[in-house]
């Protein structure tokens, strides 16, 4: 059995069933030795995402089984056909062969309060198609699911209405074939076949900026779209108007319809989306593996699930239980280990800058002197080391609704109190 047949029943367990059969089954082996293997793909766009979205986590595989400096490589076509001789316009392939991520539902969309108005405005398109929110206008930091947005918008219109043509592309795609068509004078094609398609999602919009050409064409081709009632959808990394280079003119359309921002997630939702993504491959996670992940990987959800796939591999290659000591053997060169700061620490902090003892402040007194202290290190400790609420209200020894009120309470003083709202930004400066 060659490496990477050998390599297949970890990475399907790792993916599972559906997104291995759309990612890992078309590829093929190009070459192999004994520190590397070189994968190959006829579709661009499956070498695209294997290569941007898969390819770490089966290196990770890889590497555990046959060595820390093993290397996987994926090759595929950058473009077929160079002179467009007898060959079918580049912009209707790229439209017919593109696949949607089965995985990326709304369904395994775990929504918290950073991204539910964005998800909200998803699916309301998903009901009104070039009728509500149109263009659809997502952005937010890289790893947050707005790709994930994008593809679940499809897979849903694709049970619901499946004669509707819909087209998902990265820009940086989009870009490639209009240089293409430019490139072999079949600008019309370009033309007709993306003004013909009922819903056209893009992601990274970003990537058009600066570039003239395109934007004129993108341009003529929005208007198209959006003047026949046809849904456009975006995502980008920034807000329109802070996109630079990017023409006026673009700028107003994109505000026309709704701008909705993604956040990084909040302690709870990454435990959800971690708890989500484990279930979707098989597993169930002990919470404090959970909690461990989670407070470690804060601002990407992408990041949060490779650590996911990266503890699963390491494990079942161990044949142990996915533990706490399990995670921090697989991730130790990814994340930091414990955090150097404890709720102790905070609550010392604080007792020293009010001049009073910690025993006052973990007391039962509710005097003002005291009481406002105890808000400020229940805010502090939620703020800075993202802990629950019932977990800082057994530190306290309080309800957690209590400390719910505390840090609601610290909040709106931030708002209303410029002195205090000073305060508590240099208490946060010091613990870095």
């Amino acid at each position: 059995m060659d490496r990477w047949q050998h390599l297949l029943p970890n990475i399907r367990q790792m993916l599972g069933d559906e997104e291995f059969a759309t990612w890992i089954a078309p590829l093929g082996v190009l070459g192999s030795s004994a520190d590397s293997v070189t994968l190959e793909t006829d579709n661009v766009i499956v070498r695209d995402w294997v290569r941007d979205h898969l390819l770490r986590d089966i290196e990770t595989v890889a590497r555990s089984h046959f060595g820390a400096e093993f290397k996987v490589l994926i090759t595929g076509p950058e473009s077929t056909n160079p002179d467009g001789v007898g060959a079918t316009a580049p912009s209707s392939r790229a439209l017919a062969e593109h696949p949607f991520n089965p995985s990326f539902t709304f369904d395994r969309f775990v929504i918290g309060p950073s991204n539910q108005f964005a998800a909200a405005a998803a699916e309301a398109v998903t009901e009104r198609p070039g009728k509500a929110y149109n263009p659809l206008y997502l952005y937010g930091g890289s790893g947050l699911g707005k790709t994930h947005l994008l593809h679940a918008i499809a897979n849903r219109l694709r049970g619901s209405l499946p004669r509707l043509k819909v087209v998902y592309m990265t820009t940086e795609q989009f870009v490639n074939e209009l240089i293409n068509c430019i490139r072999r004078k079949q600008m019309d094609a370009f033309r007709q076949t993306f003004r013909a398609v009922d819903m056209l999602l893009l992601d990274d919009i970003q990537f058009i900026a600066g570039k003239e050409r395109t934007q004129e064409e993108f341009f003529h081709t929005f208007n198209t779209l959006q003047s026949s009632g046809r849904q456009v959808v975006f995502t980008s990394d920034a807000r329109p108007a802070d996109i630079p280079g990017l023409e006026e003119r673009l700028r107003s359309r994109f505000l026309q319809g709704l701008i909705a921002d993604i956040q990084p997630p909040d302690l709870e939702t990454r435990c959800a989306i971690l708890r989500e993504k484990a279930r979707a491959i098989g597993h169930e996670l002990p919470e404090d593996v959970v909690l461990f992940i989670s407070r470690r990987v804060q601002n990407n959800v992408r990041e949060l699930e490779g650590c996911l796939n990266r503890t699963i591999a390491y494990a079942h290659l161990k044949s142990s239980k996915i533990t706490i000591d399990v995670v921090r053997m697989a991730l130790f060169e990814l994340v930091p280990d414990e955090r150097a700061i404890t709720p102790s620490d905070i609550i010392r902090f604080v007792a020293q800058h009010y001049g009073i003892r910690v025993a006052d402040i973990k007391g039962r007194s509710n005097r003002r002197s005291i009481a406002l202290p105890r808000q400020v290190a229940m805010y502090l400790i939620r703020n800075i080391l993202e802990l629950s609420f019932p977990e800082i209200g057994k530190i306290f020894s309080k309800h957690h609704s209590t400390v719910m009120y505390a840090v609601d309470a610290v909040h709106k003083m931030r708002q209303s109190n410029p002195d205090f709202d000073a305060s508590l930004t240099s208490f946060r400066e010091h613990f870095g």
